[in-house]
């Protein structure tokens, strides 16, 4: 093969290369520390998590935005009621551990109580929105979320009040903005 054939060649794999880097899918995951998104919408959680009573991040903002979830979902929780606005509190429970099983269970997937890649994929098909003002269209109602510019997502803090827009970040850090102790 002539030098000339050869680069063109080279220059043909590269441009495949770039092509194939631009063109896949955005990715996050618990080491950028946020549950964070880019591009589409609708597959901007399918890589967050894991999430579970006991876990690393069982008392974190991350679980603040799971429990928003529950609630517009209107899962049930230990008691039969439908998971209240009261029980978000970035705490993954008992309570939050019994609405995602049955959650999960509504949703055909395994439920073994855990939110990770599988069930946030699931619940990102919910999203409606873009960078700014995205919404979660739930079972029982639809919640707002902020993306920000930098793809971070933020949501109300329960503890101030619905409306109060004081918003916190969705991180994975084992500790809680909206946490109470014994609240």
């Amino acid at each position: 093969m002539s030098i000339g054939k050869g680069l063109v060649a080279l220059a043909a794999c590269a441009a495949l290369g770039v092509t194939a880097l631009s063109t896949s899918p955005a990715s996050a995951s618990v080491s950028q520390g946020v549950i964070f998104g880019s591009g589409t919408i609708t597959d901007d959680w399918g890589d967050e998590g894991p999430l579970w009573e006991g876990g690393r991040y069982q008392i974190s903002n991350a679980v603040g935005l799971w429990q928003y979830v529950l609630w517009a979902e209107g899962a049930i929780e230990q008691n039969g009621t439908t998971y209240d606005y009261a029980d978000i509190d970035c705490d993954f429970g008992l309570n939050t551990t019994y609405a995602t099983k049955r959650l999960q269970g509504r949703w055909g997937v395994e439920a073994d109580g855990a939110v990770g890649s599988q069930t946030f994929s699931i619940a990102d098909n919910h999203l409606r929105g873009s960078t700014g003002e995205v919404t979660y269209f739930g079972r029982a109602r639809a919640v707002t979320f902020v993306r920000s510019s930098g793809g971070a997502y933020r949501f109300e803090n329960p503890e101030a009040g619905v409306g109060s827009n004081w918003w916190e970040t969705a991180l994975y850090d084992p500790f809680a903005t909206c946490f109470v102790p014994g609240g």
